[in-house]
């Protein structure tokens, strides 16, 4: 028997204190059984360049729960460790057997190892009063055992195990005795075991031991995509969400120089920006899980995005700080947007049809990455589609930015010499607006999602010549500003007769009134909202960072009367001074009701004078009848 103090240099503790100290407990689990992953690896490695001519026989890692004992052995048929490998490598801590066993057999597929021994080991305190160690090397040496209690002090002697590999047995202290539970260790295996290389089997003493692995060995990511159906890329999407609809389409990403990086992600269906779910997108190393938060890996607009990501150039104990200076996380970054452009971009040029079905879905994405990357943007722009909206709420083609631009420049110039695109974020409401645009010639597109307020504000800068402005943001014959002018029919004094009545019956200060020579079949009274400020109140409800008293601030109300309309001259012919008041109101009402602008007591006192007109057409036909 061997009795000796543990070599831990100072300098060398702090890296045990950073990967463990801080982490969930549960971890430990993942590091035990990815050293049992890479004790096996090793051994198929040994035999696969000659060196191990025995029997490999059935490389199984098994998990072993004894509630009754209080113990949690992890076991393996690997390459084992004879008493001199055990006080290299787990008497000395900072020593990492993966490292060395690396280097000496470069170039093996094997031999890309995921853990660091000695430090994944000690993990195994975190949760034990006592850890026993039992092992047999695949070389002829006695079989060891190795006993710690957690401090520097541990126990090592011969023991008469027979079969090559080792056995951790993890004795399970009073705090961690949740690891003791069937279903805790379970949805441990499931989150961070489920596709690792080598079969897993879970062994509960109290119950019938599974008679299938825990882990699928050969998940979809691992193999070329030559080798995948359509169907198996569905089946692996059901696997990774199991009530999740089906996605719309994926992207295998396969790559080994200058970083190695596999993966599939997938396109899930959106359709409103309440249904999106961040850190679905699960990062791997070598098959490890290491995280669902892939912030700094993948770019910030494609973590709506699901699937997998495996690197072995990422460690398994990542830190925010590492994601964010290593230059392989950059390359992976733009590698995954570079990909996910040329898939959309391959998409819309031979299947535009398919392309323009999956718009409703992934037009969330496009827009999110063309406000916050330039070079997803530059391919994006060729790619992105615009719908025409209809009158009656119907629905035309679809558009990209350059065939909007050759179909409605011609009308849509402003003075300026900018393509003014026309576009509605509610075609019901709107409808009036859209039917009195389209009449003129022009085309309204359907902008009417949350992210389209900031998606119109950072497009301006960046399309040339391009100024969007809402349908209703003006009155039609100003909405493409050509420095046209329009005549009245009215005189100057039915102008100033007409324009009084308004200001005594709407003295609201956020309202302005002014009088235009429309056409005679345009409305008699439209209502307006600015477009900047209006754009601005819309950014503030979807949430816009600092924009909030945005949304507090009242409505500023353009109210274009058309004095062309025949219904003034009615009006100003009438000598009862109170229904003329009334019909003015009313006009004016109907045209805030429009905006959906008329609301409370102001809505009340609409309906009621409307009857109040009615009731007096009525009366005067009673009279006038013989």
């Amino acid at each position: 028997m061997q009795k000796g103090a543990i070599r831990v240099q100072t300098e060398n503790i702090f890296p045990i204190i950073k990967k463990f100290l801080y982490s969930d407990h549960e971890i430990f689990l993942r590091e035990l059984i990815s050293n049992a992953v890479d004790a096996t690896r090793k051994l198929k490695t040994l035999a696969g360049v000659g060196e191990f001519k025995g029997d490999l026989g059935d490389l199984r890692i098994e998990v072993r729960l004894d509630t009754e004992a209080g113990t949690l052995t992890i076991s393996d048929r690997g390459i084992g460790m004879s008493a001199d490998e055990v006080d290299k490598y787990i008497n000395q801590v900072a020593f990492s057997g993966a490292e060395a066993f690396v280097k000496q057999y470069k170039g093996q597929d094997e031999a890309n190892m995921i853990g660091h021994f000695g430090l994944g080991f000690y993990s195994a305190f975190m949760v034990s009063s006592r850890v026993e160690l039992f092992s047999k090397s695949w070389q002829d040496a006695p079989a060891v055992r190795w006993e710690c209690d957690g401090s520097p002090e541990f126990v090592m002697e011969e023991t008469a195990k027979t079969e090559r590999g080792t056995d951790i047995v993890l004795h399970i202290n009073e705090e961690s005795r949740e690891f003791l539970e069937s279903a805790r260790i379970r949805g441990v295996l499931g989150k961070f075991c489920r596709f690792l290389p080598v079969p897993i089997y879970f062994v509960d003493k109290e119950s019938k031991p599974d008679d299938k692995p825990v882990n699928n060995t050969q998940p979809a990511w691992i193999k070329k995509p030559s080798e995948l159906t359509p169907q198996d890329y569905q089946d692996f999407y059901r696997e990774l969400y199991p009530f999740g609809e089906p996605p719309l389409f994926w992207i295998h990403l396969n790559v080994d120089y200058p970083f190695n990086l596999t993966g599939i992600l997938y396109f899930p269906k959106i359709k409103h920006s309440y249904e999106i779910q961040k850190d679905r997108i699960q990062l791997y190393s070598n098959q490890v899980f290491v995280t669902d938060e892939v912030k700094d890996i993948v770019p910030e607009f494609l973590m709506l995005l699901h699937g997998v990501i495996d690197s072995p150039d990422i460690p398994l104990n990542v830190s925010r700080s590492y994601l964010q200076g290593d230059p392989n996380v950059k390359k992976i970054n733009n590698h995954i947007t570079k990909k996910v452009a040329d898939k959309l971009e391959e998409i819309f040029k031979n299947d535009r049809k398919a392309f323009e079905e999956k718009w409703e879905h992934i037009a969330l994405f496009v827009k999110y990455g063309m406000i916050t990357d330039d070079k997803f943007f530059e391919k994006a722009s060729k790619f992105h589609l615009m719908q025409e909206a209809l009158p009656g709420g119907k629905t035309g083609p679809f558009h990209t930015l350059e065939t909007y631009r050759q179909e409605a420049e011609a009308l849509q110039k402003n003075k300026d010499g900018k393509l003014v695109v026309l576009y509605t974020t509610d075609p019901v409401q709107q409808d009036s607006y859209i039917s009195d645009a389209a009449a003129k010639g022009y085309k309204v597109v359907k902008l009417d999602t949350l992210i389209d307020p900031s998606f119109i504000s950072q497009m301006e800068p960046k399309w040339e010549d391009v100024q969007f402005t809402r349908v209703d943001a003006d009155i039609t014959d100003n909405l493409i500003d050509k420095q046209e002018k329009s005549e009245s029919v009215l005189s100057q004094g039915q102008e100033n007769t007409l324009k009084e009545i308004f200001g005594l019956q709407l003295p609201d200060p956020h309202i302005k009134v002014e009088l235009k020579g429309l056409s005679a079949d345009a409305q008699p009274v439209v209502v307006t909202r600015g477009e900047m400020m209006r754009r601005m109140k819309d950014m503030a409800a979807a949430g816009g960072p600092g924009m909030s008293w945005y949304g507090e601030m009242p409505d500023e109300i353009t109210m274009t009367v058309n004095a062309n309309h025949p219904i003034f001259r009615q009006v100003l012919q009438e000598n009862d001074k109170d229904k003329q008041g009334k019909l003015v109101h009313n006009l004016a009402d109907l045209a805030l009701l429009s905006q959906g602008l008329l609301k409370g007591t102001a809505l009340t006192d609409f309906v009621k004078r409307s009857v109040e007109l009615l009731e007096g057409k009525s009366k005067s036909r009673i009279i006038l009848e013989p």
